[in-house]
Formats: structure tokens, sequence, C-alpha cells
């Protein structure tokens, strides 16, 4: 059922380090997920880790049984970079998570891809049941509009992928070979980049040849090649673009490097320096800093805020959404005990009637058909008025007339006969004693009089 509470909790690059955000994530995210629902109390649940966020959800009875359960997932962190979530503000953080608006370059992909994996994973275990299946389905259909309806992923923020926008600028990439000297998070995304321009081969060299195949091997491309810093000479012959960022204290290429490589455009994103600034005299070399990349990355910055207003809009309309479905979801649930309370006083009646009949001489299957006919048609009559205020108090939040609903017409709904845990986590623990007006007016004439009198 669609019932409980979510709870969450991160830790992710807005409040925390990176070295926090490290400690904070677990080895195997599915063993975290088996875990957290091995634990009692805990219905569903949901992680997603990545280089910059941990965090963890998930769906228990009660509020305060959530925030105990995840407060010792984050034991090796500091409290003050570790943020609590309630039921709603998880909901929404979700979605804003799917849609890039939390990330650290706004608007970047790889998170949709990543909450994607996510879900799978939780699905793999059976960590996910009604409440989180629908929350992450709907952060990744938001996550997905907000890339396909607004320009919240367009240009490139990030310095590695405005490295090869600015070099796109400059050379046809889809007939150069590409040079990506480091494999560290930088390198990485201007290798995906120059991938995704399609250059017609990709070098990457790193002091660590091992880093550098790992790199070629998670990047898309057909003609990819790993090299150690030793063999950036012949790599430099052939290539046509270059992108340097390693981590080096001094320079990895000197102008003498340059000497026979013919026409080449470099782009420098190291901090210091991979490249001297001498190089930019040798004959058809062409060298660019970071200071070339200010106009690239501030008018896609630009860009993506105007579309983030776009994205948080969107953001709160499916959010609504999300809310109004779980509601419609626990008023078909309370109206299911109610039409089941009521079948079984049906059948009892029509099998008691039915032997009374059949007293007085046999009855005939159309008889019978009649009386059961007649009896459906009571139940569906009766029950028809209480079953539109019961969806109009879900969708206004009135779940004192949902619990009153609950004792009329289904008393032992909850195992001690008190409404089930979803109703006292709304109503704050307090249960009305009387039937709503409103809730009265739509029922059939007597039955609030017989309440009352009992």
């Amino acid at each position: 059922m669609a019932t409980g509470v979510v709870s969450g909790v991160r830790v992710s690059h807005d409040r925390a380090s990176l070295d926090d955000v490290e400690a904070a994530c677990h080895a195997d995210e599915q063993a975290v997920l088996e875990r957290l629902v091995d634990v009692p109390g805990v219905d569903e649940a949901f992680v997603i880790q990545t280089c910059n966020r941990f965090e963890a959800y998930v769906v228990t009875d009660a509020a305060a049984t959530g925030r105990a359960v995840l407060a010792d997932f984050a034991p090796d962190v500091g409290d003050h970079s570790v943020v609590e979530m309630g039921h709603e503000e998880s909901l929404r953080h979700l979605l804003r998570v799917a849609a890039g608006l939390e990330s650290l370059v706004l608007g970047e992909d790889q998170i949709i891809g990543q909450v994607r994996d996510a879900y799978e994973s939780a699905r793999e275990v059976g960590a996910l049941g009604p409440m989180l299946d629908d929350a992450v389905t709907k952060a990744i259909h938001v996550g997905e509009r907000a890339r396909t309806e607004t320009a919240i992923n367009d240009g490139a923020v990030s310095v590695g992928s405005a490295a090869v926008t600015l070099l796109g600028e400059h050379a046809d990439l889809g007939e150069a070979t590409g040079l990506v000297v480091g494999a560290g998070e930088m390198g990485a995304i201007a290798a995906h980049a120059l991938a995704d321009a399609d250059v017609e081969a990709l070098y990457v060299a790193n002091r660590s040849l091992d880093s550098a195949a790992e790199l070629t091997e998670d990047v898309d491309h057909d003609d990819t090649s790993a090299i150690t810093l030793d063999g950036l000479a012949s790599a430099l012959d052939a290539a046509d673009v270059v992108v340097t960022a390693t981590g080096s204290e001094d320079h990895v290429l000197d102008a003498g490097d340059f000497h026979d490589a013919g026409e080449v455009l470099a782009v420098d994103i190291a901090r210091p320096r991979d490249v001297s600034p001498a190089a930019d005299a040798v004959e058809g070399v062409t060298l660019y800093g970071m200071e070339a990349l200010e106009s690239v990355t501030d008018e896609t910055e630009r860009r993506r805020q105007r579309a983030a207003e776009s994205v948080a809009t969107m953001i709160d309309r499916e959010f609504e959404h999300l809310l109004e479905g779980y509601k419609r979801k626990r008023a078909d649930e309370v109206i299911s005990a109610m039409y089941e309370s009521a079948e079984r006083v049906k059948e009892r009646e029509v099998s008691e009637a039915l032997s009374k009949l059949d007293a007085h001489g046999d009855l005939t299957d159309d008889q019978r058909d009649i009386v059961t006919s007649m009896a459906d048609a009571l139940v569906s009559q009766l029950l028809a008025p209480p079953t539109k205020s019961l969806r109009d108090a879900a969708a206004e939040d009135d779940w004192g007339t949902i619990n009153t609903a609950l004792q009329l017409f289904d008393p032992d709904f909850g195992e001690d006969g008190s409404p089930p845990a979803f109703v006292r986590e709304q109503l704050g623990g307090e249960v009305p004693d009387e039937i709503p007006d409103e809730m009265a007016e739509q029922m059939p004439e007597g039955v609030a009089a017989v309440e009352e009198d009992d």
C-alpha cells in the first residue's frame, strides 16, 4: 500500500567536502540497500551515491523511526555536513537532483543516468515499494523533461567540456585526432566531450597507464589509445587538438615538445600550467589558457540559470502531482477497506435471507440472482456518497474524516482497533471522536444518528 512516511539523509557538495562525501559513501550500494530494508520498521529504501553526494531514503510508519534508522549511515562525517530531510523535503529534493538543480555543475547530464542506475539497483534487491517507486520514477521523468523542454543542459559549464567547446570553435573536430593529457576528473570530462564530438581518433596520456586505459575503455569511441607520459612525443605528432589537465607541479610539455607537431590547437586547463607559455610561439601551435574559457563558461552559466527558473516551476507542478497521487492511493485504500467490510456484511445478510426464503419453498436460480443483485445495488448506492467524501477529504488533507471512515465502516482495520499508522502520522497522533459534519451530511439517512446514539 502507498502508506508511510519518507525520510532522507544526504551528504553532498553543497554542505560537505569531497572527503566527507567519500567517507559517507559505501563500497557496495546494494549491500546498503539490503541493510536498510532489513531494519525492523523499514518498508522501502533508496540510495544514490556519486562523487559529489551520498543520499539515502527510507519509508517507515513514522518520521521518528526513519530519522533513527538513517542516523547511523554516515558515522564518519561531521554533523555540519549531514542534512536530514523530512517527507516532503525528501520528495522535492529527489526531483531537483534528477533535474540537475542540485549538481555541482548546474544541469549536468550525468546525474540522471546515476539516478536510473540507483533505481535499478534498488529494484534488483526488492527495496522499492509503491511510495519510493513512484517518487524515483517521477524524478526520472522530471529530469528527462527538464533536459528536453529547457536549456538547463545546453552548452559547456565544466572546464573540461568548455575546453572542447573552444576547440570546436576553431577546428573541425570530426576530422581531428584528439589528445588528452591527464586521466583525472577534468581530463575524463574532456575525453568524453571529444569522443562525443566524434574525433577521428583519441589518445589519453597519463602517468599511470592503468588509469589512462580505464578512461579509454570508459569513453564511447571505437579508436582510442592509452599511453604513458613517456609516449607524449609520438602522440603530439599525430594530434590536431590537445587538452592538458594533469595535477603535475611542473610543466609536462615544453616548447621543444611541439617543434615537430605541426598544426596543433591546445587548451591548458591545469593548475599550475601543464604547458610552457613559450609553446605558443612555436610555428603552427595555438595555445589557450583558462582565461580563454571564461566567456564560454560565463554565457553558458547565465543561460542555464535562466533555464533553472523554468525547471523549478516544472518541479513545483510535478511535486504537487506526486503528493496528489499518494493521496488518491491512500483514499482508495480506505475506500477498499470500506467496501470489503460492506461486502462481508452483505454476504452474511444475503445468506441469511436466502436461507429464510428457502424455508418457504425452494428458490430458483433467477430468484437468488435477483436477491443478490438487489444487495449489490444497495451497497453500491449507499457507499457512493461516502466514497466521494473520502476522495475529497484526501485531496484536502482531511485525515480526520478518513480516520472517522475507518472507525465507522471498518473498526477492526487497525490491528487494535486504532487507525493505521499513516493516518496517525497525518493527524499528529490525534484521533477525532466525532464524525465530521461534512461526512455526516453525505451518509445515508439514519446512519449518523445511530452513531451518535451509540
